[in-house]
C-alpha cells in the first residue's frame, strides 16, 4: 500500500462489513477484504458498537480509506477527537466545491479543511484571530478556485452556525489550489507569494495602493504570473531589437527603476534574470498603472 497520501473518500462499505475499532460515538475503524483499514462515518454509527459487530452499510454518511504511515496515524487522531459536526460541514462543503469545479479535489483536501477549521475555531474561542492579507490578487489568477472557496466557507459557517472570519475564504483558496494542480504540493503558493511580492514592490515604487478592481491591475497580475512561469520553464521572451527596450528606459526613468526592483527581486529569488525584453513589458504595464494612479487621483 502506499503511504504518500493517508486518506481517500468512497463508496459506502459492502454490507456485512464488521468493525475492527470503535474510534467515537459517530467514527468507526472497519478492514476491508484487501486489508485496508477504512474510516466509517454517520452520527451514532459507533454507538454501542462492539468489535466483530457488522455495520449497518445505510447508517453510513461518509467513508474514508486509511493507508500506511505516519499520516494516516494523524488523520485517525483527528476523525476521532473533532467534532462530528465539524466533519459533517466540511465534507459537505468539499462535495459542493468538487461538482462547482467539475473534478476531484483529491484525497488529503477534506483532512486538510477539517483541520484548519477546527484550529480557526479552538483560536475564535480563545479571541485569537489568524492574521493576513485581502490577498485581491487570488481573485484574478484564480477566480474559480476564490469563488468556490468562498462558498465552502459560507457554507460551514451556515452548517455550523458560527461564522468563520472572512479571511478564510484565502485560506480555503490555496488548499483548492494545492489540490488541484499537478506540481509539488506548494508550488502554487510559492507562485502566488512572488506575484504578491512583485506587487508590493510596484505599489512601494508609485507610493499608492493599487486598485484590484482596474482592468489594467488585472492584466498587470496575469503578465507577471505568465513571466514567472516562463522563468521556471526557461522560456522567458527574447528579441534582437533593443530599440524599443531602450526607448522606454529613457522616456518612463521611474517606470524603469521600478521595473528594474522587480528585476532585482525575481533574480534573487529565483537565480534566474529577466531578459530585456520581459523588462520591457513590466516596464510598459507600470508606466499603464502609474497613468491610471494619476487619472484616478484627477478625477
Amino acid at each position: 500500500m502506499t503511504t504518500d497520501r493517508s486518506v481517500a473518500r468512497t463508496p459506502a462499505p459492502a454490507p456485512g462489513a464488521v468493525v475492527h475499532k470503535v474510534l467515537n460515538n459517530n467514527v468507526v475503524i472497519s478492514i476491508d477484504s484487501s486489508g485496508q483499514e477504512r474510516v466509517l462515518m454517520g452520527r451514532g454509527l459507533g454507538f454501542q458498537l462492539q468489535p466483530t459487530d457488522t455495520i449497518d452499510p445505510a447508517r453510513v454518511e461518509k467513508t474514508f480509506i486509511l493507508e500506511q504511515g505516519h499520516d494516516a496515524d494523524h488523520a485517525r487522531q483527528l476523525l476521532a477527537s473533532v467534532p462530528y459536526p465539524i466533519i459533517e460541514a466540511v465534507t459537505g462543503a468539499v462535495d459542493q466545491a468538487e461538482r462547482t469545479l467539475g473534478r476531484s479535489l483529491g484525497r488529503r483536501l477534506p483532512l486538510a479543511v477539517i483541520d484548519h477549521v477546527q484550529y480557526v475555531l479552538e483560536r475564535m474561542q480563545q479571541g485569537i484571530r489568524i492574521p493576513t492579507t485581502a490577498m485581491p490578487e487570488l481573485r484574478v489568477l484564480h477566480p474559480q478556485e476564490f469563488a468556490a472557496a468562498a462558498h465552502m466557507a459560507r457554507s460551514i459557517s451556515a452548517a455550523l452556525q458560527n461564522e468563520l472570519p472572512e479571511e478564510e475564504a484565502v485560506f480555503l483558496t490555496m488548499h483548492l489550489l494545492n489540490a488541484t494542480r499537478d506540481e509539488p504540493n506548494g508550488t502554487a503558493a510559492l507562485l502566488f507569494r512572488r506575484v504578491q511580492h512583485v506587487v508590493t514592490t510596484v505599489e512601494s515604487g508609485l507610493g499608492v495602493q493599487l486598485d484590484p478592481d482596474s482592468p489594467d491591475y488585472a492584466r498587470f497580475i496575469l503578465h507577471v504570473q505568465f513571466l514567472l512561469q516562463r522563468l521556471v520553464a526557461q522560456s522567458m521572451l527574447r528579441g534582437s531589437d533593443t530599440s524599443f527596450f531602450e526607448f522606454a528606459k529613457l522616456s518612463y526613468p521611474r517606470s524603469y527603476a521600478i521595473a528594474a526592483d522587480v528585476k532585482s527581486y525575481v533574480s534573487a529569488a529565483t537565480g534566474s534574470d529577466l531578459t530585456d525584453e520581459e523588462l520591457l513589458y513590466v516596464i510598459v504595464h507600470v508606466e499603464r498603472l502609474a497613468n491610471q494612479v494619476v487619472d484616478g487621483s484627477t478625477a
